[in-house]
This record gives C-alpha cells, structure tokens and sequence, in this order.
C-alpha cells in the first residue's frame, strides 16, 4: 500500500524493540495527530519481557511483510545483513521504509537506490546519521553540491561521551565504555564505535546527500579512538586543544574530496569544541552561507526516535530522496593527491616509520612515550596499516588538510627538525 497524501493512516511494522524501538512506540503514544500506529512487532527473542502488550509482538517476520494493511516497515534491528533482507523485501513489497541501520545503508545504498526507482517506495534514513540531528534533509535539500565545500562532524555519541569523560572527568577508558553501554550511548558491539566503524559508515551516507560520490565505508580512511592515550590527553591539555573523533568531507581545490575519520585535535575557536558527551556536532561550510553548525542528541532512544518520527511524518506528505546530486550533476571523484598534518605518540620512536613523513614539524620524547607532528601524504596511510597498530595514535591537526603542500625534501635525511637539526631514520 503507498502513501498518498497527508490523510493517509500510516500502518506500521516494526523490526526491533531496543532502546530505539521503545523510544518510538513511546513517541507514538503521545503523538496520535501523526496518525500512525504499530500494528506489529518482529522481536529476536519471544519470551524477553517487554513494556508493551504481548500480543503486539511476533518472531515472524512474513507477518509484517505480508501483510497488506502495513504499508510502512520501520527497520530498527542491530544485525545489517537481517537488516537488508527486511527492507528489500519490503521496498520489493511497494511499502514505504524508515531505517536507522547505517550499516546496512552504507554497504548498499546503490541497490537500495536503484530499488527506490524500480518499485515507486519511499526509503527514509535520518535517523542512520546523528540521530536528533536532520543532516540528511539539510544536504538533500539546502545544500547545493557546487557550493558546499566541507562538511566536518562529530557523528558518533558513544565515543564522544567516552573521550568527554575521559579527558573531562579523568576516568579510565574501560569505565567510560561501560558507563555509556549503560546508558544506552554505545552499540551492542562497542567496537563499532571505538573503532570508527560506525562513524565511516555515517560518512559514507552523508557523502552520497552531500557530493553524489557513492563510496563503500571500507574505501574510506578511517579509525577511532582505540589507541588514544594519556600522553595524548596531556599534551592536547598544553596546548589548549581538546580531542574529537571526526568524520569529514572537503572539496580540493581541483574538485574532488577528500574524506576521512580521524582523532583531532581542536582548537577553542572550533564550533566542535564545547560538543560533548553523547551530542553530536556537525559543520557544514559552503562559498554562500560560510559556516553553519547543527547541535544535538547523538545517542540514545528518545533522539533517535525522533528522527524516525520526522521521517514518518515526511511520508504523509510523500516525500522521498531525490538523490538530485548523484542523478543530475556529475559527481566529483574521491580525493587521492592531498597531504595530512599529523601527530604521531608511541612508546618508542622506532615504531613510527618517521620515513614516509614528507616534512617532520616537531619531535619530543620523554619517559612514557615518542611523539612527531609531520606532514605524511594520503596515500601513506592507505598503503598500509601501520598507523591502526596497537600503541600508536594517530591524530589530525587542526586545518590538517593541506591542499597545496609541496613537499621541500628530497629524502629524509635532508628532513629538518626545528628548521636546524636533522633527522635520520
């Protein structure tokens, strides 16, 4: 059944009944000018007890997909590949889809896609990307691709409430794992989220709304926060900056974009400076509008729900994606000739192949660990993954990005430190 108009009852079928799940049917119960009601439930386990009636729920997918009077499927599970099975069905079914599994989103947009335009259903995300935050509809419908030159955010809350309680509050790392699990911030598997997975995934998403480019989440640089360390927190203590994992997108001065998820260091001037906890902050930069920042919930049931409700509401009024940057422009190409300024802390220097730097800025050491500030090319880290090795931290500076750098040494030991000493690998 399709949606017609704003009239129309919106008949639901929801997979998934967590922190995500519930904060909808909550939402919903206060909300009955939206004119939509769960009719089912698909649940993982059965004989779990739940703060709804029993008989809402159902292990049985086919009773969701089946039936007729569902004509909107929510999908709102943690397993991707189950995930993709749900809202292919039902995008082949004709019924409309909302989805928060960023995974999934990210790993077949083409399909889902291609899907949308074969059988005339909806597929709406917002919730897949900063939860509270509307980053979707702003780029699918504000932004224009020639304008936008960069989009830079804070798009995980786990991981932003783990480093704001770890620099902030002192806690160890392990602690503030645990306590954002409990509070319902960090995924079922926490490695999604401390690792940057889930972050790439977002990034992925947001660079289809925002340049039309479609690239897989495993093309992206990417990585998390896992090997941050207290020598990290000190010395972005003295030097007045704060650490952030950020996912970011820039449009170079020749038209492609580079893109990537890294730890940064940022500075107080940084509207991403004062996010903290589980919010999210994103910046997005055009050559008309400068800079504007959108601020909110990043994590957690209630936020996230509602961008699940904003999508379900958008489907009254028929509203879709039009991918207007991906079908009408040519979209530019992923950015693979730029340079990063880095810093680089490990144990021992010599774990730090201080070779492939094109220019070292500084080098300190004392007894608990190494670190360098240096000037790497892209393709230095795509080449191997000798920066994601357990007990080195990698970290952006800020305006990391260098567009026009041109490296001055011919090898590394005409690399000068300090403008004076020289460095030998």
């Amino acid at each position: 059944m399709s949606i017609q108009n704003q009239h129309t009852q919106l008949t639901i079928g929801l997979f998934g009944f967590g922190v995500v799940g519930e904060g909808l049917y909550k939402t919903l119960e206060q909300t009955p000018g939206l004119q939509a009601q769960i009719k089912k439930v698909c649940i993982k386990h059965g004989d779990k007890p739940r703060n709804a009636p029993y008989d809402l729920f159902t292990t049985n997918a086919s009773e969701l997909l089946n039936d007729q009077e569902i004509n909107v499927i929510v999908e709102l599970i943690d397993d991707a590949d189950a995930a993709y099975r749900i809202v292919t069905t039902a995008l082949k079914r004709k019924k409309a889809v909302v989805s928060a599994n960023k995974k999934m989103i990210a790993e077949h947009i083409a399909e889902l896609i291609l899907l949308q335009e074969t059988y005339g259903a909806p597929f709406l995300y917002e919730a897949a990307c900063c939860a509270s935050i509307p980053v979707i509809r702003n780029l699918e419908e504000y932004y224009d691709n020639d304008l936008l030159h960069s989009i830079s955010g804070i798009v995980n809350g786990s991981t932003n409430y783990i480093l704001t309680r770890v620099f902030d509050d002192k806690i160890g790392f392990d602690a503030a794992l645990q306590q954002a699990q409990a509070e319902g911030f960090a995924e079922s598997n926490p490695a999604l989220d401390v690792e940057g997975t889930d972050a790439v995934n977002k990034l992925s998403i947001l660079l289809t709304h925002a340049y039309g480019i479609i690239v897989p989440p495993g093309e992206i640089l990417h990585t998390g926060i896992q090997n941050l360390s207290a020598s990290d927190a000190i010395y972005a203590k003295e030097k007045g900056y704060v650490i952030k994992l950020v996912a970011q997108c820039r449009k170079l001065n020749n038209g492609a974009i580079a893109s990537f998820v890294l730890p940064q260091y940022i500075t107080n001037g940084n509207q991403l400076y004062n996010v903290k906890n589980e919010y999210n902050g994103v910046v997005i930069e055009s050559n008309l509008a400068d800079k504007q920042f959108f601020y909110g919930k990043g994590a957690g049931g209630f936020p996230t729900a509602s961008a699940v409700l904003s999508d379900l509401s958008a489907l009254r009024y028929n509203y879709r994606y039009e991918y207007k940057k991906l079908k009408f422009q040519t979209p530019p190409k992923q950015a693979d000739d730029f340079y990063l300024q880095l810093g680089v802390s490990a144990a021992e220097i010599a774990t730090i192949p201080v070779h492939l730097f094109d220019q070292i800025l500084e080098w300190s050491s004392d007894e608990h660990s190494s670190r360098i500030k240096g000037i790497i090319h892209y393709s230095k880290l795509t080449e191997t993954n000798w920066w994601k090795q357990a007990g080195i931290s990698v970290i952006l500076y800020p305006d990391g990005i260098l567009d026009n750098f041109e490296p001055k040494y011919a090898s590394i030991k005409e690399r000068k430190i300090y403008g004076s000493e020289t460095f030998v690998s």
